[in-house]
């Protein structure tokens, strides 16, 4: 009796947790979404083969599927004809046939008569306003200035490439003008856009005209400045876009802001209204940056540009540049105005830091122009006389209208009914030009533009006035573009 009862006892304990496992609650399970039930340690519902058979399945795809196979080319071969077969964009687009330039080729000095493709023509082609190309003075400056110093520099300025005669010609130049000091650049058209970026950083605001030139443009680019045009010479335009720009908004005060014009307009042959700019600008608190290139030399009662001419104080004009290529008949060009202003540059502007300095000859054959000038005023009589007779001739140029200022020395003309295509336009203007040379030897030119140009003023022909022409040339002229546009335009 004493063995039975313990065996009992477990066979009751086995008995009693047998009956328990039984008697659980269903565990419930989610297989894909799939509610399964389950009763653990029980087979009465089978939830787990729903399970496994999924697996089985889920093998089986796997091993039906293919196996990788290597490609039959080594990679190597096939890397090797997918670089032969590759083609490269072009480096540059291909020009248009109407795009093509064929300048004629001056044979002899760019004065007001010279020799192209070995016949000699009335040049109304080069901006030698004064007439100083040829001038014997500049020539024999310039030779001294080569047995002296020999042609080219050889440095920047700020590496030993500045020589006596670039000093003199910087102070000659602004006691010629009457300010502070002055700067001298390499090369004429690099001038402004090296002066715009030297002052015009990411952030600030410029305000310029619609019809500045290619090189004015690339300046406002290469600044990064924020850049609002308004539209060209017109000072209602200006004054609206100023008011725009700094009404209410304390944050236009906090940076620099400047407006950018041209004394006259290459692209137009129109007069900057200088006393109206600097009103605004000292209303709005702008600083102006003038460039004269066309003006220098011209304007004004002894030539000293756009300032002496509305009688503006120069001190009123932050910064003003010019290339020397025009009226001084020499190349390079210059900066002018403070200390302050001429001193940051000798530092800060690309054009004057990283090019070699302006070869000594040059800069001899400026001081001697300004020089010329100085001597003998009655230069800016002569010059403005022709303009004044070249007017006057072609106020009735059949199917062509004047759109220059009475005191440019570019006398532009643009045709009274455009075709409505800038294209077109060019190259009926071109083909009036081609015309007017090879019929009537008289040398004038179109106003063809680069690409990169994105002025959009109405392209034209333009006339450069010489006070070196005679009224025998501006007749000439004018009878040949007379009878060349008749024929073409009516």
């Amino acid at each position: 009796m004493e063995m039975v009862l313990p065996v009992a006892n477990a066979t009751a304990a086995a008995l009693a947790r047998v009956s328990a496992v039984f008697n659980a609650p269903l565990a419930r399970a989610v297989v894909f979404g799939v509610h399964i039930d389950v009763m653990r340690g029980s087979c009465e519902f089978p939830g787990h083969l729903v399970v496994e058979g999924l697996l089985i399945a889920a093998i089986l795809f796997q091993l039906s599927r293919k196996s990788y196979k290597p490609p039959k080319k080594p990679l190597t071969e096939r890397i090797d004809e997918l670089c032969d077969e590759w083609q490269p964009e072009p480096l540059c687009p291909p020009i248009k046939e109407g795009a093509r330039i064929e300048a004629p080729t001056l044979e002899s000095a760019a004065g007001p008569h010279t020799t192209v493709d070995g016949k000699e023509v009335v040049n109304f082609a080069s901006a030698n306003y004064l007439g100083l190309i040829g001038n014997e003075k500049i020539i024999d400056s310039c030779v001294g200035s080569v047995e002296k110093y020999g042609v080219g520099s050889c440095g920047p300025r700020g590496f030993y490439g500045t020589i006596d005669v670039h000093l003199d010609c910087e102070s000659k130049i602004a006691n010629f003008l009457g300010t502070q000091d002055s700067i001298l650049y390499s090369y004429g058209i690099s001038t402004i856009f090296s002066v715009i970026p030297a002052f015009c950083k990411k952030g600030d605001i410029i305000v310029a005209d619609e019809g500045v030139h290619w090189a004015v443009q690339n300046g406002l680019q290469l600044s990064r400045s924020t850049v609002v045009y308004f539209k060209h010479n017109d000072m209602a335009s200006l004054a609206s876009i100023l008011e725009k720009l700094t009404h209410g908004n304390k944050r236009t005060e906090k940076i620099r802001r400047y407006i950018v014009v041209e004394a006259i307009y290459q692209n137009s042959g129109q007069v900057a209204p200088l006393d109206e700019i600097v009103r605004l600008k000292e209303k709005y608190r702008f600083r102006v940056i003038l460039e004269e290139s066309h003006s220098f030399g011209v304007l004004g009662k002894s030539g000293r540009g756009l300032a002496e001419h509305y009688g503006v104080p120069i001190e009123k004009i932050d910064i003003i540049t010019a290339g020397m290529g025009n009226a001084l008949a020499t190349d390079g060009g210059f900066c002018t105005g403070s200390v302050r202003v001429v001193d940051h540059q000798r530092l800060s502007s690309s054009g004057y830091v990283f090019s070699a300095s302006l070869p000594p000859y040059l800069a001899s054959a400026a001081i001697s122009a300004v020089n010329h000038l100085e001597e003998n005023p009655a230069v800016l009589a002569n010059l403005r006389s022709n303009i004044a007779l070249l007017h006057k001739e072609l106020s009735d140029v059949p199917g062509l209208e004047i759109a220059s200022n009475i005191l440019s020395p570019i006398v532009f003309l643009k045709l009274k009914t455009p075709t409505g295509s800038a294209v077109a336009d060019l190259e009926l203007l071109e083909v009036i030009a081609e015309k007017v040379l090879k019929e009537d030897s008289v040398f004038i030119a179109a106003t063809k533009r680069s690409s990169l140009d994105k002025c959009r003023l109405p392209v034209g022909i333009r006339l450069f006035v010489s006070a070196g022409h005679t009224e025998s040339d501006i007749s000439k002229v004018s009878a040949s573009l007379k009878r060349v546009a008749a024929s073409l335009l009516q």
